[in-house]
């Protein structure tokens, strides 16, 4: 008996997203919400986060319990901003192979669903700019000669300052600090891990603390154009903003600065004139600047951001997307929706619709994705520069 239209509908979705599986990464990794309920781009999403609970409370024995701490749970809300579609023409024949044989994957079906996942890894990683903690050298690969070990101990050192959970931590490198990372001892030899699994597989797994992976959409951070000898304003401690002057060109948006007399570094906010401008910062101050002291800021240099990070530094929300194609597409698109199914894969996190629109003499499957992205919580994650 012949597949229904439902049928071929699930069949596509399904082998689409098991091909997935292989290639997306990041979601896997990062807090997720996601489900199959419709929602309109421009719509928020609340993910629950740990709550901070300040210190441990003592115990003065009493006639009558003290009164507990009202507790907020708190959330971030992340707005479903990334609306994207990718269609794909399927013939015949390639219908009845899908319906025939429980393996078949069309290469031009298999891409479109490449598309837009890579589109979704892209923009967790792009809220990497709000990331202060940083290690590292910029333009030198991790793990390479020099630093070695130091590239992941630094990192963990890091993340441990900044209070980030020391468990569910992961790290992302380009294959250029992988390749480095796989050259050493202490991340491949059986004799060191007791295990054969990296040179076998390929995969370094749990080293120090992270489970280490080799991820092709890393991104470059392409540093300010800040020369001369710029220098920062009086602020008190824990301020979010400093007044920097003296220098000339522009800092950006994720940029790493450290101020003369205090060792954090800080990500800038947003674009900055450094001849007299007022620099947005995160952190605030951990080191207040009085006096009239003037102390020099440094700009680090444009640099690979691989990324070593807790699951709940990032946020990903995925719903199906509450409208047609033909707002979608526009107003004039020729043709009718046959057939549509919303789906939802619980490896990836990722939620796609599918639907079949007959036009004039031809068929066009259309898929597409509803998303949101935030960086929930800046100290769970540090950039391990490149």
């Amino acid at each position: 008996m012949a597949n229904t239209l439902t049928e071929t509908l699930v069949q596509i979705l399904t082998r689409g997203m098991m091909g997935l599986r292989e290639e997306v990464l990041l979601t896997r990794l990062v807090n997720t919400d996601y489900s199959t309920e419709a929602k309109k781009k421009g719509q928020t999403i609340d993910i629950p986060v740990a709550s901070d609970m300040g210190t441990a409370d003592s115990v003065t024995p009493a006639a009558t319990p003290t009164a507990p701490t009202d507790l907020t749970t708190a959330t971030a809300q992340i707005t479903l901003s990334n609306w994207y579609h990718k269609a794909f023409a399927l013939d015949d024949r390639e219908i009845g192979r899908i319906n025939a044989g429980a393996d078949f994957v069309p290469l031009q079906m298999n891409e479109a669903f490449r598309v837009l996942a890579k589109a979704i890894n892209d923009s967790v990683f792009a809220t990497y700019k709000g990331i202060y903690g940083y290690v590292g050298t910029a333009g030198t690969t991790p793990f390479g000669a020099g630093v070695e070990v130091a590239s992941a101990t630094n990192l963990r050192k890091v993340l441990n300052e900044q209070l980030c959970p020391r468990e569910n931590r992961k790290a992302l490198l380009d294959f250029t600090a992988e390749a480095a990372a796989l050259n050493l001892a202490p991340f491949s030899d059986a004799e060191k891990r007791g295990s054969a699994m990296t040179k076998t597989k390929g995969n370094i797994g749990e080293v120090f603390g992270f489970d280490w992976n080799g991820e092709d959409g890393v991104p470059t951070h392409t540093a300010g154009t800040v020369t001369s000898s710029p220098v920062a304003a009086d602020a008190a401690l824990s301020a979010t903003s400093v007044g920097v002057s003296g220098g000339s060109g522009n800092y950006l948006e994720g940029d790493i600065i450290t101020i003369a007399g205090d060792e954090q570094t800080y990500a800038v906010g947003a674009t900055c004139d450094s001849s007299n401008g007022t620099l947005s910062i995160t952190p605030g101050l951990k080191v207040a600047i009085t006096g009239s002291s003037t102390p020099a800021i440094t700009l680090k240099a444009s640099h690979v951001v691989n990324l070593g990070f807790h699951r709940d530094a990032f946020g990903l929300a995925m719903r199906a997307p509450d409208a047609g194609l033909k707002e979608l597409l526009g107003a004039g698109t020729a043709g009718n929706v046959a057939g549509s199914i919303t789906m939802g894969d619980p490896v990836t996190n990722l939620v796609f619709r599918l639907e079949l629109i007959r036009g004039y003499k031809m068929t066009i499957w259309d898929l597409d994705c509803l998303w949101g992205t935030a960086l929930v919580s800046a100290p769970r994650a540090a950039r391990l520069a490149g």
